[in-house]
């Protein structure tokens, strides 16, 4: 297969609706990450996302819409909770789960009663929703289980040949996916963290559960009710370990482990000392400047051939929660905690 390379030049995003309309995989910018889009209401094109990105079937999907509207046909019911999110958060990085109508089709839902819905503030991917004429299902644009893309050319060097189209739409903002909230049980439950924090969703329907999931591994048998849970995700080839500890004890751990091919992954300002390369992913404070940082910087590791890369622990309070999600599973739960 030949792969286009589309711009966000109108004639361009047409091109780009066109394939979606007729069952193609098209990767399309949102401001978390870049998504591998195919029309959610078909079943065959779907299950392509899976073919394409080595995904597991019984990891769902999120269907992207472009107004709220769209959503009444995709769910069978609206609680006040979903409607105050939605106009709260709408559009941005937050993923609803609900009770699904007879619409969504098994491939998206991996045969759950339930479907994830959210609506992209990323204009491009709305603007493309729109020209399809239909809801899009799009995980990340990347092959099944390394680090999510926030930039065109990381989506080029998984998918080209893979898949019919990339629309470049610059580097996404957020960093890393939305945050996934499940309204279909009582009280909400967080099934994955994002830019939407804990703080900023309990502020509105005030209190929800944190899955177990989230910080520990899904337990044996369940089903994973949400993307990012059941597997190893966003793992570069070199070995993650993340290092929980203040800046002195990081860099004294590092340096006592110094090899070949052994790098740290630390915060913006903490390099000094250490005696062996680094990389940076934002300030130790800055959550948000991490999550923007971190995949983009975990693809860095296997660019400079690193085999195992040591991490500052990011913290688990706002955006800060999301990162460690992201690295804590990048590192198949391998944490060092330094006394």
């Amino acid at each position: 297969m030949r792969t286009e390379y589309l711009s966000s030049a109108p004639s361009d995003l047409q091109r780009a609706a066109d394939l979606l309309k007729a069952g193609e995989l098209v990767a399309i910018p949102t401001e978390t990450v870049y998504g591998l889009a195919a029309d959610a209401l078909n079943g065959e094109a779907v299950a392509a996302i899976f073919a394409a990105k080595g995904r597991p079937a019984d990891n769902p999907l999120i269907v992207h819409i472009a107004a709220v509207s769209e959503w009444e046909r995709l769910v069978s019911h609206i609680p006040p909770q979903a409607l105050a999110l939605a106009e709260a958060f709408w559009p941005g990085p937050l993923t609803m789960i609900l009770p699904k109508t007879d619409l969504i089709p098994n491939e998206v839902s991996a045969g759950l009663s339930t479907v994830a819905v959210r609506m992209p503030s990323h204009p491009i991917a709305r603007e493309l929703i729109a020209l399809s004429g239909c809801p899009l299902a799009a995980p990340s644009a990347n092959r099944s289980g390394i680090p999510s893309p926030t930039e065109a050319k990381r989506v080029a060097e998984d998918m080209d040949g893979r898949i019919a189209a990339v629309v470049d739409g610059g580097t996404c903002d957020v960093g890393v996916e939305s945050t996934v909230i499940d309204l279909s049980t009582t009280p909400p439950r967080l099934l994955r963290p994002g830019a939407v924090t804990v703080e900023m969703l309990t502020a509105v329907i005030g209190e929800i559960a944190v899955d177990d999931a989230v910080v520990q591994p899904l337990k044996s048998g369940r089903a994973a009710a949400s993307p990012g849970m059941k597997y190893k995700h966003y793992a570069p080839k070199a070995k993650v370990i993340l290092v929980k500890g203040d800046k002195n004890a990081f860099v004294d751990y590092v340096n006592a482990h110094a090899a070949d091919g052994v790098a740290a992954l630390c915060f913006d300002g903490e390099e000094t000392g250490l005696c062996i390369p680094y990389f940076t992913y934002g300030a130790r404070d800055d959550h948000a400047a991490q999550a923007h940082h971190v995949f983009e910087v975990l693809r860095r590791l296997d660019e400079q051939h690193v085999r195992i890369a040591y991490t500052a622990c990011p913290s688990q309070d706002g955006v800060g929660l999301a990162v460690y999600n992201r690295l804590l599973r990048a590192a198949g739960f391998e944490v060092i905690v330094l006394e």
